[in-house]
């Protein structure tokens, strides 16, 4: 696991940008505090900081060039199949250097070419150089575990494993207006787009190609594609499930450095945490507790699984306090708009483990396999109708003069009805965007300044919002939902999340969940498979219903909401009210409504309910503006 950063300079006006280099790669250090290595010529540079895992030698360091000098590899990942694949390399003849994959990969690619990257293992994001052709190869692995950004002008092509990396390059930064109301719909703003104009995030399972100023993307995975119905059996599809999984967990625990696995109590971690234990008896296993919220604490749940599988465990109570002091450390790290709470937990989580483990197994990316959400179970009752679907349609004029929000139980419940209300009304591809939406287009429209909603191009955001419902065609199925999932919000909001927490405490995180012939497998399995009229997960849960502790079985899925509504009114007071939502900056900045902003001070002030996630959401695209935008005006 690493940080790459590079320039591909298609001028003098570009070479000047050379630099730059240092200070991008020093942008990256969390991401690799073991080593920074970098390549320079009149037209390349490539920056490289190396958080060492497999062969922790300088044999493994990058940049990393082959015999011939031709080729020069940075890459940030792992390849988990690459002792099988360097064995197949020897027999054709091929010589190594090092124990690393990152050769490995090297290799591929020089005798391959990209046709290589079916063949791999695990998850990435690299770059090649060849300077016999004057081009550079960028690619990123099929979920989307590992970021890349990009940046290209007349005079110059930028990429980097962070957008702060790619800004220390001095290039402009002009807000994408149309990514700013992607951020305040989802709370994340999704590939291929980013906050900056001209800065694009390689999409999963692509590769860019430049050769002589022309750019090219190709897509080279296609989950949707490579997905073909599975007829066996629900017992056949059990044994099956079992044993991809106990070859991802294996596999995804190859490491020179100390590894181990979050477990929090829920079904995914549990299963992993149950398989891993199988390859290392001394498993060390890592759960957080909240002292102050015990209805969200699931350690006990940890504890039981962590009890029959005789792992070394340890659990961080945290209390309140304890989050809100890393509030600002969360926010500084950020360098994209980007509100999803639970940053703060996982921030804390991991920054505690990276002291006993650098590598960390987890359970990531269940949910959208196996159908593990609330909205997968709506989704579900909705399509089956009956009385309780026409009621809550029925209801749902006076549901909505109701106070809804996530700060208390009943509240919340308001919220989920008018929700389910609302998408039942609409077609499958219109409620499912809706569901994965903080705001609506409706509400959106009223909190922008009328020049500022002109010009971010609503008509852009219908069109890109559009490509994230490419799934939903042909007969409606739950399974629409769960590839949609897997090609929208995992990469873009989970997966992002994962990575930037766990990279700023210079810690890899492994999700055997996403080992790609698992996916397939289970993306084929008939919709019933996964959820029936009561349980979400239900094959997964089925598969490992004797394995583990029977008090996990049917377990109804605990989420966590940070309590951040006391913050708001008392600790984070002064920042909202002089900075962030300050009456002058939101004039100068001309892009919220004042009189939206005044709506939501006097509300959060005043003691009137509020969704804090959409609060949240606001203030956080404020810290970014301020530190990356407002500075530099």
């Amino acid at each position: 696991m690493c940080g790459i950063t590079g320039i591909f300079a298609y001028n003098q006006i570009g070479s000047l940008y050379m630099i730059n280099l240092v200070k991008a790669m020093n942008k990256l250090e969390n991401r690799g505090p073991d080593w920074r290595g970098s390549y320079i010529d009149d037209t390349f540079g490539l920056g490289h900081r190396r958080l060492s895992i497999i062969d922790t030698s300088r044999n493994g360091d990058q940049p990393m060039k082959d015999e011939t000098g031709r080729y020069i590899l940075v890459y940030n990942g792992e390849v988990f199949n690459y002792q099988e694949l360097k064995t197949g390399l020897i027999n054709k003849g091929v010589s190594f250097n090092s124990n690393s994959d990152t050769e490995v990969l090297l290799k591929l690619l020089i005798y391959e070419g990209p046709g290589c990257l079916q063949k791999l293992i695990g998850f990435f994001s690299f770059a090649l150089l060849d300077l016999e052709e004057n081009s550079i190869l960028l690619a990123r692995d099929r979920f989307g575990v590992k970021p890349l950004y990009y940046y290209e002008d007349d005079d110059k092509f930028l990429f980097a494993s962070e957008l702060k990396s790619l800004l220390a390059y001095n290039i402009e930064r002009h807000v994408d207006n149309t990514a700013v109301l992607q951020y305040l719909q989802f709370g994340f703003i999704p590939a291929p787009h980013s906050i900056i104009k001209g800065v694009k995030k390689l999409e999963p399972g692509t590769y860019l190609n430049v050769k002589k100023r022309d750019l090219r993307i190709h897509r080279y995975y296609d989950l949707s594609e490579k997905s073909v119905p599975v007829t066996d059996s629900y017992d056949a599809a059990k044994q099956k499930i079992i044993e991809l999984l106990d070859d991802s967990v294996k596999k995804r625990m190859i490491s020179d450095v100390p590894l181990g696995a979050f477990l929090s109590g829920g079904i995914d971690s549990s299963v992993i945490v149950a398989l891993a234990s199988n390859h290392n008896k001394y498993l060390n296993t890592f759960s957080i507790g909240f002292k102050d919220e015990p209805f969200f604490d699931e350690t006990k749940y940890a504890k039981l699984v962590a009890d029959k599988f005789q792992t070394n465990h340890t659990v961080f109570t945290l209390t309140n306090e304890d989050l809100l002091e890393e509030v600002y450390n969360v926010l500084d790290y950020i360098d994209e708009p980007f509100s999803d709470s639970s940053v703060l937990p996982l921030y804390i989580l991991s920054k505690r483990t990276s002291k006993k483990m650098k590598v960390a197994l987890s359970g990531d990316g269940g949910d959208e396999v196996f159908g593990g959400y609330n909205k997968h179970f709506a989704d579900y009752k909705i399509r089956q109708g009956g009385f309780l679907m026409n009621a809550a349609t029925a209801l749902l004029p006076l549901l909505k003069q109701l106070p809804s929000s996530r700060n208390s139980p009943f509240y919340n419940k308001v919220r989920q009805a008018i929700k389910l209300a609302e998408g039942a009304r609409l077609k499958d591809a219109d409620r499912y965007l809706l569901w994965c939406s903080l705001n609506n287009e409706a509400t959106l429209k009223g909190i922008f300044t009328e020049n500022f909603w002109a010009e971010a191009g609503v008509g852009e955001l219908g069109q890109r919002n559009k490509y994230y419902q490419r799934f939903f065609k042909g007969k409606p199925d739950i399974n629409q939902v769960l590839l949609s999932d897997i090609n929208f919000v995992l990469p873009n909001d989970m997966l992002f999340k994962a990575d930037m927490m766990s990279m700023a405490n210079s810690q890899e995180v492994r999700s055997p969940f996403l080992d790609h012939r698992l996916v397939e497998y289970v993306n084929g399995l008939p919709s019933s498979y996964k959820i029936g009229e009561s349980m979400q997960k239900r094959i997964l849960q089925d598969a490992f219903k004797e394995v583990l502790p029977k008090e996990l079985y049917r377990r109804p899925k605990q989420g966590f909401d940070v309590p951040m509504m006391k913050w708001f009114k008392f600790e984070l007071r002064p920042l909202i009210k002089e900075q962030l939502l300050e009456d002058e900056f939101i004039r100068e900045q001309g892009i919220f409504s004042p009189e939206y902003i005044k709506g939501v001070k006097e509300q959060l002030f005043g003691g009137k309910a509020l969704d804090q996630d959409k609060v949240w959401n606001l203030l956080v695209f404020q810290y970014w503006y301020r530190k990356y935008i407002f500075r530099y005006n």
